[in-house]
C-alpha cells in the first residue's frame, strides 16, 4: 500500500511539473507553457532555434571557469518565451554556460510563459516578470541578481558581475 502511494505521489509531482504545447495567440505557431526540462527544446518545434543559438556560441570559457565556484551552489530561474525572439537568442547561450561548468540540472528551473507573460498555473506569480527572457539568481533562498532580455555587457560578465 505504502508502495501505491509513493507511486501516485510522484506521479503527480511529475504531471504537476510538465509543460504543455500551446498555440501561440498572434500566429499559431506552436509554444510552451509551464515548467520544463532543457531537453522539451529538443522538440521539432523549438529545436532549430535552440540548437543553432547553443552550437554557435563560443563561451568565455576563462572567465566563467574563475567563478565556478561562485556559480555552481545557486539556484536559478529562467522564465523565457518559446515566441520571443530574444529568449530564443539568449537562453540557450545561457544553458551553454551553465553545461560549461556543471551547473546541476536540480538547480535550474525554467518557465515557459505566453505573450502575457504568464505560464499554465501560478508559476510566474511574485516574480514581477515584465520582459523576456528573465534570469533570476538566487543565493539560498534570496534573489541576488536578474539579467533581463538581453546582458548589459555579456551573459558571462553579467552573471560574475551577479554572483561575486
Amino acid at each position: 500500500m505504502k508502495f501505491i502511494f509513493i507511486i501516485l505521489f510522484s506521479s503527480l509531482a511529475i504531471f504537476s511539473q510538465e509543460c504543455k504545447l500551446v498555440e501561440d495567440i498572434k500566429n499559431s505557431r506552436p509554444i510552451l507553457l509551464g515548467i520544463s526540462t532543457v531537453e522539451a527544446y529538443q522538440d521539432s518545434n523549438f529545436s532549430w532555434w535552440f540548437n543553432y543559438s547553443y552550437d554557435k556560441y563560443n563561451v568565455d570559457t576563462n572567465l566563467v571557469s574563475e567563478h565556478k565556484a561562485n556559480v555552481i551552489d545557486k539556484k536559478i530561474t529562467i522564465v523565457l518565451g518559446t515566441w520571443c525572439s530574444d529568449s530564443q537568442r539568449e537562453v540557450p547561450r545561457f544553458i551553454k554556460i551553465l553545461d560549461f561548468i556543471g551547473f546541476p540540472k536540480d538547480s535550474l528551473e525554467l518557465i515557459n510563459v505566453d505573450r502575457n507573460k504568464e505560464g499554465l498555473e501560478n508559476e510566474v506569480n511574485g516574480l514581477d516578470i515584465e520582459l523576456v527572457p528573465t534570469i533570476i539568481v538566487y543565493d539560498k533562498g534570496e534573489e541576488i541578481g536578474r539579467i533581463i532580455e538581453s546582458p548589459m555587457e555579456t551573459l558571462e560578465e553579467d552573471l560574475v558581475e551577479i554572483v561575486k
